[in-house]
């Protein structure tokens, strides 16, 4: 694997936050980010694969785009995948998996296809193939092909299980938000931690919204406690990777992250989640309803809360209007000079929390369900 030459990274966005998640990947530093459908490219070598991991928060996945080429029919597939230099990046003894979607192409056969390649990679390199992904911590890479317009884009799935999955997050409650979602909500709400604005969740389920607030205000990498695909490709330097993952400073927050929750079981879950992702000391979590919330002393902040809804929940929607309420109420009368983000798929139930939000509103399916973030500006 040489890790001198750039190709193009294609890390993967929530769809209709992809301009968020380019934003991020702009402060991070990474070259020529840029949004496109479903994600950003950037460019880069094998490194910024690895730190593009251990970094971005809101990113689902990071794919290294490793080839390209025409392809109009299957034995041209076959052909041309066969010169793919497969040895540069993968290992003769870990299992690989192939992949392929096929979109206005002349090759319109997704499991014919996937076999041209899997083929090529066994004849050609020797590496076995499997036909399901592989299992946490089993041995396994994934092969992407997307064949779109005729044209076949090879990528790597370096990362292996989804990025949201950081492992410090054990106690899960019902109905979470995962966490790469929760990073890509909270930077559209303007949070991105360098300013000691402080953030506030009343109903926080398993504390997913201010453990994430913390870890950003902290400095804490996303993907400091997991172990991702590109560790078991060709090439990889142990050495270069233990470097990126000390490198950086843990800084204290210079303002806490509460979470509230009528549920005991909930608080359990999420002081859990804070103590082994490493923010208990930043975090405070308690059990009250809605209705007690008082705004934590010092500068204003940010509320974000993703309440209860019908679909979500199997709740019957009317029966959720009088809780929408009294969060608006409470907000209203107690939460001054705050801004106010509230997440649901049922805009009647936005309307009946009576905040002034602006117009439209960031939309984006969550868990299967379209669901719309909602933010308000200063409070009066």
């Amino acid at each position: 694997m040489n890790t001198d030459s750039d190709f193009e990274i294609f890390m993967v966005a929530t769809p209709g936050l992809e301009s968020v998640l380019c934003a991020e990947a702009q402060a991070r530093g990474f070259t020529n980010p840029t949004p496109v459908k479903g994600g950003v490219t950037v460019a880069g070598g094998w490194p910024e694969v690895w730190r593009a991991n251990l970094e971005m928060r809101g990113a689902t996945r990071i794919l290294a785009r490793v080839a390209s080429f025409r392809a109009f029919h299957l034995a041209q597939l076959d052909k041309r995948a066969r010169r793919v230099p497969w040895a540069d990046f993968l290992r003769t003894d870990v299992p690989v998996r192939v992949e392929v979607s096929c979109k206005g192409s002349r090759i319109y056969h997704a499991g014919a296809a996937a076999q041209r390649i899997q083929r090529a990679i066994a004849e050609e390199l020797g590496a076995p193939i499997i036909r399901e992904a592989p299992e946490a911590g089993e041995p396994g890479v994934s092969i992407k092909a997307r064949i779109d317009d005729d044209l076949c884009t090879i990528s790597v799935d370096s990362s292996g299980e989804s990025l949201h999955k950081r492992n410090h997050k054990e106690a899960v409650h019902k109905a979470p938000m995962r966490e790469t979602l929760a990073a890509l909500f909270l930077r559209h709400c303007g949070y991105d931690g360098r300013e000691p604005l402080p953030v506030v969740d009343p109903m926080c389920g398993s504390g997913t919204f201010p453990i994430e607030a913390a870890e950003i205000a902290a400095g804490l990498k996303p993907g400091r406690s997991r172990s991702f695909a590109f560790e078991q490709l060709a090439g990889f330097d142990p050495a270069v990777w233990q470097s990126l993952r000390g490198a950086g400073t843990v800084t204290e927050p210079a303002v806490r992250f509460y979470g509230s929750d009528r549920d005991a079981g909930a608080i359990a879950m999420s002081r859990a989640n804070a103590e082994r992702a490493g923010v208990s000391a930043w975090t405070d979590f308690r059990q009250h309803s809605v209705s007690d919330l008082v705004a934590p002393e010092g500068p204003p902040g940010l509320v974000i809360v993703n309440p209860p809804y019908g679909a979500r929940l199997g709740t019957d929607r009317k029966a959720l209007v009088p809780l929408y309420h009294a969060l608006g109420q409470t907000l209203k009368q107690g939460f001054a000079g705050w801004r106010v983000a509230v997440i649901t798929n049922e805009p009647s139930l936005a309307q009946a929390t009576e905040l002034p939000f602006g117009e439209g509103g960031v939309s984006v399916s969550n868990g299967g369900l379209r669901v719309t973030l909602h933010l308000t500006g200063a409070l009066g």
